[in-house]
């Protein structure tokens, strides 16, 4: 059966299927495809407890980007990841270095960061190693049904690869846009401390928004994902949805330095070109994102943590604005890891 995601003009037609799923997931609107091609890394001393999982194969795409396949435990599956290296990684072995790890949106995957943005090019200069892994439609959590458990490829296993493989220390930071930004918080809040920096880019942050909640239950019955086999029953397993809840546990984000954004979901001169069916989905879908971003923004305030945002006009639920906020948040990310 063909995709949902076919290439228009070079980016996505919405087809009635992954219109609803944009509004469910957040979805990234707009795409072009990626490929990849052989590369001889160095194997590094472990710092961190074996979790079982194991780096299969590694692909080089240029001189500083790979691509590599994950076998893993966690998971019981390969996860496919892309990383590129810090500029000195090659020339100063001995050196350990911090990580950024950049979170994809559902239905997408791992490509999309090098696919739709220049994030190659900020990164030509710098000094961070950037993560970036496959999160499936998964909601980057261990699943109530037991599998698949993203939360723990993504900050146990991968973590502890990254250290044993790359030479990553323990200056981390996410950013993620979308489900991936819901993933980058709930990553933050439920391990307090992991991250020195986290960026949510258009995405929801309260599971008990109304509107959060109709969506993701519609999504249940009518998109492939069952919402109560990731966090169980809304009602009697609330406990579970609360303890995924960003909004739910300001306090967590003590020590983190957390960065929000997201448009009005009035078109603008970078939606130029963009099919109407797109814009209708990315309009709404952003449009519900200001108000309990605001409301997350000063819970977090209260609690003391340095928060930062940036709502703008106008801005739809699509790249060229994440392009955008990349771009402007860049500097702070690098100065929070150095």
């Amino acid at each position: 059966m063909p995709s949902d995601r076919t290439v228009f003009t070079g980016r996505a037609r919405l087809t009635g299927r992954s219109l609803l799923a944009c509004l469910l997931l957040l979805t990234p609107l707009y795409g072009t495809a990626a490929a990849a091609v052989p590369y001889s890394g160095t194997q590094q001393t472990s710092r961190s407890a074996d979790t079982g999982a194991r780096i299969t194969a590694v692909k080089e795409l240029d001189a500083r980007t790979l691509d590599m396949t994950v076998r893993s435990r966690a998971m019981r599956a390969s996860v496919p990841v892309r990383v590129i290296l810090p500029k000195s990684w090659k020339s100063d072995r001995e050196r350990t270095f911090p990580t950024l790890y950049m979170l994809h949106g559902g239905e997408d995957d791992y490509t999309s960061w090098t696919r739709e943005t220049d994030v190659e090019a900020l990164a030509e200069n710098s000094e961070v190693l950037v993560v970036m892994p496959d999160g499936g439609n998964g909601y980057y959590s261990d699943w109530y049904a037991g599998r698949p458990r993203w939360e723990t490829f993504h900050t146990v296993e991968l973590v502890r690869l990254m250290e044993e493989r790359f030479r990553a220390n323990s200056s981390r930071a996410a950013i993620g846009l979308s489900m991936g930004g819901f993933g980058a918080l709930n990553y933050a809040a439920r391990h307090p401390g992991m991250f020195r920096y986290v960026a949510s880019m258009s995405s929801y942050v309260d599971l008990n928004d109304p509107t959060v909640r109709f969506l993701l239950l519609l999504g249940s019955a009518m998109d492939g994902t069952d919402i109560k086999r990731v966090w169980g029953d809304p009602k009697s397993h609330d406990d579970i949805w609360q303890a995924h809840n960003p909004a739910a546990r300001p306090d967590a984000f003590l020590g983190t330095k957390v960065h929000l954004s997201a448009g009005d979901g009035t078109p603008g001169p970078l939606d130029e070109g963009y099919p109407p069916s797109a814009l209708l989905v990315g309009s709404y879908a952003e449009a519900a994102l200001p108000a309990p971003l605001t409301k997350f923004a000063e819970s977090l305030r209260s609690a003391g943590v340095d928060v930062s945002t940036n709502l703008y006009e106008p801005g739809t639920h699509s790249w060229p604005y994440w392009q955008r906020e990349l771009h402007s948040i860049w500097p702070a990310v690098t100065e929070e890891l150095s």
